[in-house]
């Protein structure tokens, strides 16, 4: 339901439930929490990329959100996993950076999926939208909290109320998108982006991204002391003295993470 790859220092996650469009059920959530975990422990995997199996479809489908039969037969807590939340992978307590690589529809909470990622790479074709209003549900993984604090409150409101999607330009235009690529193209931008990041001293991205993310909720006080604390680990760390050498050296480091 999920299949998990590594790539020198990138790991890519692949939603592989075409023939439901990639709709989440108990097995996709289970087997998303396994792999993460699995990423989170690799000391020698620094950034994820999420994609998708979207063949079989006219239209390309990324996630089309919750299997609908799981929850009409009263098992929606089997869509998601106690550390993971829905899907397996959006509440998941990451310290590595996950890059959405769509090339299709996101919605209701294939949308929330990607929301949860911490970029979006995109194709042209494909749009993110929050449809659990044309089914009297609520969207429940995140996505009508995370969608405002990226795009405002009114183009949140919007999507969240009509249940419409979001183009992919327009999607990049409102800052929820990263990159666009042409159809079909999605995960190699993402693999592109990842690769810029994984370049990088992993142990400085992690803290970056940790800050980065805090800076929605904590106030200036509590951002400030947070940030002190991870320059002080990162300098503490054995990459720090490599980066500076290498500097000095005129070389590329050679980062360990550690």
């Amino acid at each position: 339901m999920v299949e998990y790859e590594v790539h020198g220092h990138i790991a890519v996650f692949t939603l592989n439930r075409p023939e439901a469009r990639n709709a989440v059920n108990g097995d996709v959530a289970n087997a998303m929490t396994a792999h993460l975990e699995t990423f989170e422990a690799d000391p020698e995997v620094w950034v994820g990329v999420l994609t998708a199996n979207t063949t079989g479809h006219k239209k390309p489908v990324f996630c089309a959100g919750a299997d609908l039969k799981v929850i009409s037969e009263g098992r929606p807590g089997d869509l998601a996993t106690k550390k993971g939340g829905f899907g397996g992978f959006t509440t998941f307590p990451r310290t590595k950076p996950v890059i959405a690589a769509v090339d299709g529809l996101a919605t209701a909470g294939g949308c929330e999926i990607a929301l949860a990622a911490d970029m979006i790479v995109a194709s042209d074709i494909s749009q993110f939208g929050l449809a659990e209003v044309k089914r009297n549900l609520v969207a429940g993984a995140g996505g009508l909290y995370r969608l405002p604090k990226i795009v405002g409150k009114n183009v949140a409101l919007e999507v969240a109320l009509t249940g419409e999607p979001l183009s992919a330009q327009r999607a990049y235009e409102l800052g929820l998108v990263n990159r666009i690529t042409a159809e079909g193209k999605a995960l190699e931008g993402a693999m592109t982006l990842a690769t810029a990041i994984a370049v990088n001293a992993p142990l400085a991205v992690w803290e970056s991204r940790t800050l980065v993310i805090a800076a929605d909720w904590d106030d200036e006080e509590t951002i400030m002391a947070k940030t002190g604390a991870a320059f002080g680990r990162v300098l503490a760390s054995e990459d720090t003295t490599e980066g500076l050498n290498a500097f000095i050296e005129k070389r590329a480091p050679e980062w360990k993470g550690r």
